[in-house]
């Protein structure tokens, strides 16, 4: 790696263990191996390379979700869920640091303008992505009024994400996910 990739990894990993805040530029240079006049020169600052960090973090968390959409499912939109989900849950204790940077690009979309758009692009595509999945057609194929499932699978894809991330145990499953959606449609 050079050192520009050095940098991006030990800032991911300052994220991961520290967080945005208390992340310091000598925290990135130990983590990654560089020095402090890298992190200008490459970065312009502290700020910067903490962003785009927290950028490459969310693409990587945004990469294991399309990962778990790119599987095959039988069944029904709401089938297709749940086999999504426990694919997803399966894996979210493997992409825990990957959240946490994620969790934390939320924070700083509303101070941070590139992050912000970054973010809508990846929940524009995401929609239009999870709507073909559990709709079981190609993603041109989704219409507008579509969306709105491909919304509300993102919500509670965010939901249970966020939900892993503070307390992993009572976390449900997704066959309780699906059971629960069930019982709202049909009560």
């Amino acid at each position: 790696m050079g050192q520009r990739q050095d940098l991006l990894a030990g800032a991911r990993k300052c994220l991961a263990e520290k967080g945005y805040s208390r992340t310091t530029a000598r925290d990135i240079t130990a983590a990654s191996g560089a020095n402090l006049a890298a992190i200008g020169y490459h970065f312009g600052s502290k700020e910067a390379l903490l962003n785009a960090a927290v950028l490459e973090s969310f693409d990587e968390w945004g990469n294991a979700i399309e990962e778990a959409m790119a599987v095959p499912y039988e069944g029904e939109p709401i089938d297709r869920l749940e086999g999504f989900l426990a694919l997803f849950l399966a894996g979210s204790a493997e992409h825990r640091t990957t959240l946490v940077a994620s969790v934390q690009a939320f924070a700083e979309a509303e101070f941070v303008p590139e992050i912000r758009q970054q973010l809508a692009a990846a929940y524009d595509g995401a929609r239009r992505g999870i709507a073909a999945m559990l709709l079981d057609v190609e993603p041109d194929r989704v219409r507008a009024e579509d969306l709105a499932l491909g919304s509300l699978a993102l919500a509670i894809i965010s939901g249970i994400a966020l939900q892993l991330f503070i307390a992993p145990e009572p976390t449900p499953s997704a066959r309780e996910l699906a059971v629960a959606i069930k019982t709202l449609v049909h009560n």
